[in-house]
C-alpha cells in the first residue's frame, strides 16, 4: 500500500499505543511504498516512541527507497494544553479530602457478599526496553464473603488449572479491594495530601491529589523470592496521586509508587488500580475495574501485570459464571488529562518468569 510518511508514522505510533509486537508492526510495514522522503530524524522519534528493533529496520529499508522522492512536510506541531482552570480553594480541598477518607475508611462494611472474574495477564521483559511478551494467563474465581477475599485459580492459558497463584512464580498483587484505599487514608499512615491538577477519566472530571506516606507509617509491603531461600520483604513508605470523581465524590483510580530502598531486588513498581461502578443484584457498587503493575528488579527484568475484574453477581448457591470475559478495552483506563499517569496491598515485585 501506499503511504505518506505522515500516514505510516500515525500507523506506527497507533499500533504502539495498541501493543502490538514489533515483529506485527515490522510485518504490516514491510509492505508500505511511500510517496514522499523518510528522514533520520522521523525515524529516531518512532524510535523513542517505542518502535522495536525490526520495525526500525524496515524503516531503515524504506528511508533508502525513498531518497529520491520529495521532501515530506512536517509535522502538525502538538496541540497547546489547555489553560487549567483554577484549583479548589484550602477550604473545599479539605473537605473533598475529609468526604473521601470517610468513604474509604467505610469501603468494605458497604459491599455486599460477591462472586465475580479476575483474568490476570502476565507480561515481561529481559531488555528493561518494555518490549512486553507474553507469559500467560491466569483466570480466578474471586469471591467476597464477610469482607475476605478467596481465590480459586480456575485455568492457566486456557488450560484447567486449580494452582494456588502464589505457587506459579513471577508478580502477584493483592488489596484491589478496600485495603490499598483503607490504608491511604488510614489515620495511623498519616498521610500528606496536595492538590495535583484537574484531570478526566473515562469522559468525568477529576479532583487529584497527590499523596506521600513516610515509611515510619507504611503498612505497604513487598516481597522479593517468595517461598525460596532468597525471600526477602520490606515495608517502603510510598507516594502516588487520588483520583476523586467531581460528581459523586468517590475515588475513582489510586497509583502507587513505592520509596524502595537500595539494597531491595526489587527497584521499582509501579501500581494503578481503577474502579467503577458494577451492578451486583439490583444495586450499584463501586468497584474494582482494572489494575496494572509495571515493576523493574536489579537485573534489568521487567514485569507487568494487567488484572480485569468481569462479571460481578451475587453471591449465592445458584450464581453461575461464564469463564470466558473480554479484555477491557485499553481506551476505558486512559487518562484523559494533560498528561497520563500510568495503579494493592502489597504488589510482588519482579522475579524472573517461570511456567507453572
Amino acid at each position: 500500500m501506499r503511504l505518506s510518511v505522515a500516514q505510516l508514522r500515525q500507523t506506527i505510533e497507533s499500533s504502539i499505543k495498541m501493543r502490538h509486537s514489533d515483529k506485527q508492526i515490522a510485518d504490516f510495514i514491510r509492505f508500505v511504498k511511500l510517496s514522499d522522503r523518510l528522514d533520520d530524524q522521523t525515524i529516531d522519534d518512532l524510535q523513542t516512541a517505542g518502535a522495536g528493533p525490526k520495525t526500525v529496520e524496515v524503516l531503515k529499508r524504506l528511508e533508502t527507497e525513498s531518497a529520491s522522492l520529495k521532501e515530506a512536510p512536517p509535522p502538525p506541531p502538538p496541540p497547546a494544553a489547555l489553560p487549567q482552570k483554577p484549583p479548589p480553594d484550602s477550604i473545599k480541598q479539605k473537605a473533598i479530602i475529609d468526604a473521601a477518607r470517610e468513604y474509604a475508611l467505610n469501603y468494605d462494611k458497604q459491599l455486599p457478599n460477591f462472586i465475580c472474574v479476575q483474568v490476570t495477564r502476565r507480561y515481561w521483559d529481559r531488555t528493561g526496553s518494555e518490549n512486553w511478551s507474553q507469559l500467560d494467563t491466569i483466570t480466578q474465581k474471586l469471591s467476597y464473603y464477610d469482607h475476605q477475599e478467596k481465590y480459586d485459580t480456575i485455568s492457566v492459558s486456557n488450560r484447567p488449572d486449580n494452582y494456588p497463584l502464589d505457587k506459579l512464580g513471577g508478580t502477584v498483587t493483592r488489596g484491589e479491594f478496600g485495603s490499598l484505599m483503607r490504608e491511604i487514608f488510614s489515620p495511623q499512615e498519616n498521610a500528606d495530601f496536595e492538590w495535583d491538577r484537574w484531570r478526566k477519566l473515562r469522559g468525568k472530571e477529576q479532583y487529584s491529589f497527590a499523596y506521600r506516606i513516610e515509611q515510619a507509617n507504611s503498612h505497604y509491603t513487598m516481597s522479593y523470592g517468595v517461598h525460596s531461600a532468597e525471600e526477602q520483604t520490606v515495608t517502603p513508605g510510598y507516594h502516588g496521586l487520588i483520583y476523586i470523581d467531581v460528581d459523586t465524590g468517590l475515588i475513582s483510580r489510586l497509583t502507587v509508587d513505592p520509596d524502595v530502598p537500595p539494597t531491595f531486588p526489587v527497584r521499582s513498581a509501579h501500581t494503578t488500580l481503577d474502579f467503577d461502578y458494577a451492578k451486583i443484584g439490583d444495586s450499584l457498587y463501586l468497584l474494582p475495574l482494572a489494575s496494572r503493575i509495571i515493576s523493574k528488579d536489579d537485573r534489568g527484568l521487567m514485569t507487568r501485570n494487567d488484572v480485569e475484574f468481569h462479571l460481578y453477581r451475587k453471591f449465592g448457591t445458584e450464581s453461575i459464571i461464564k469463564f470466558a470475559p473480554d479484555a477491557i478495552p485499553e481506551d476505558k483506563l486512559k487518562d484523559e488529562g494533560n498528561d497520563t499517569g500510568t495503579q494493592p496491598k502489597t504488589p510482588a515485585p519482579a522475579q524472573e518468569p517461570k511456567k507453572p
